[in-house]
């Protein structure tokens, strides 16, 4: 093989490459890599006629520098497939039949077969249409990393045999309703077939929320109990449930373990200030997530406004009339009231007492409609609902 001691990136080093189809050595097709970087790959295209489908072709690489040039390489063998394999494949289930209600709890057992293509290596699937695409990776000096694309386990399965079968248990990826798995067949050239889709309906099954009051109070530690779906844990036992918070001033999403009998306790302080929601799902020990269920509280945070002097709504007193003005809360830790006359005008924030109401005294500078708005703040910083208190200045 000729040397080179180039290291500029400059190299005169070329590799030369030329294929035939094995049955027929005589139609030999030459391209030639020049100035190949050392160490790199040196790719070179073929002209799109010298492959045709189906058929078996040699090749063989020597290094060129200038008029010197190495021997032949060994030869190597590779076989065109550019045909996706000819049917679509089939889908059965025998947990879950098709275009029906079923009663979830347990994976949906699938078996994926060739549909007649003979070529088929395996299947792609998906709870979603967009199936995946097979890539490659590029390494260091420019060296394919071709990963076996069966080790995706989550979008892939490897069939028995050629032309074969293979079986699924999945967890669809919601607790219930209408579910589709989208699934193709891939020959040993990862070429695709025609999509086929597997639908079926999955009826809810969702467990019970039971606050440890009828009425849970605005920031007060309330105790929830979780209980699952009778059918669900006799399938498989509860072993979690997923508690999502919504409308507080800290939404989060955590994790409550079960116990043997699948519920489950929780405390929790709602400080919605309109209200509260919980968003509960289980979890069944063979991974079936359940659909959800709902519990919702509201609250009445604004504060009670009252005036003798300026009744709400009403029509009373004049310019230079004083009046005072009475805040009280509905809710308890109270620990500041901010109050405007009029929309736009300065805020003002005054404490609450030891009873958490507080009073305010104002004297009207002009007459007509007014809007004293009001909102309490807590002791923890929690800002309230605001109250508008109407009335008229004579």
């Amino acid at each position: 093989m000729p040397g080179i001691t180039d290291t500029t990136g400059n190299s005169p080093v070329g590799v030369r490459y030329q294929t035939w189809p094995v049955t027929d050595p005589t139609r030999i097709t030459t391209v030639t890599r020049e100035h190949a970087a050392p160490g790199f790959e040196a790719p070179a295209t073929l002209p799109a006629g010298a492959l045709a489908d189906g058929h078996t072709y040699a090749w063989q690489a020597q290094t060129v520098v200038g008029d010197a040039v190495s021997d032949w390489s060994a030869p190597c063998y590779v076989t065109i497939d550019n045909s996706r394999p000819a049917n679509a494949p089939t889908i059965t289930s025998p947990n879950y039949p098709p275009d029906v209600w079923n009663k979830g709890g347990e994976p949906v057992e699938f078996t994926l077969s060739a549909g007649g293509a003979d070529d088929v290596e395996g299947f792609e699937f998906t709870w979603h249409q967009d199936l995946p695409v097979i890539g490659t990776s590029i390494g260091d000096y420019g060296v394919p990393q071709p990963v076996d694309p069966y080790s995706y386990t989550s979008y892939r399965k490897r069939a028995d045999a050629l032309g074969g079968s293979a079986t699924l248990s999945l967890v669809p990826p919601s607790g219930s309703g209408p579910m589709t798995l989208w699934v193709r067949s891939l020959d040993r050239a990862y070429n695709t077939s025609a999509i086929t889709r597997y639908s079926f309906l999955v009826s809810s099954a969702a467990p019970t929320v039971t606050p440890a009051v009828p009425k849970p109070e605005f920031g007060e530690p309330t105790g929830f109990t979780l209980r699952p779906d009778p059918e669900l844990q006799a399938k498989s036992p509860i072993v979690s449930y997923s508690v999502q918070t919504l409308g507080g001033q800290n939404n989060r999403t955590f994790e409550v373990a079960a116990g043997a009998d699948g519920t489950a306790t929780v405390e929790l302080v709602l400080d919605g200030v309109h209200g509260e929601n919980l968003q509960v799902t289980s979890k069944s020990a063979n991974g079936w997530v359940s659909s959800a269920a709902w519990w919702s509280s509201s609250y009445d945070t604004t504060p009670t406004v009252a005036s003798d002097a300026y009744p709400e709504n009403g029509s009373s007193g004049g310019v230079g009339v004083p009046g005072t003005f009475t805040f009280t809360p509905k809710v308890k830790d109270v620990g500041s009231y901010t109050y405007t006359f009029n929309n736009g005008d300065p805020e003002v924030t005054v404490p609450a007492d030891t009873d958490h109401s507080a009073s305010v005294d104002w004297t009207p500078a002009s007459d007509g409609w007014y809007d004293l708005t009001v909102y309490a703040t807590t002791r923890s910083g929690i800002q309230l609902a605001p109250y508008d208190y109407f009335f008229t200045v004579n």
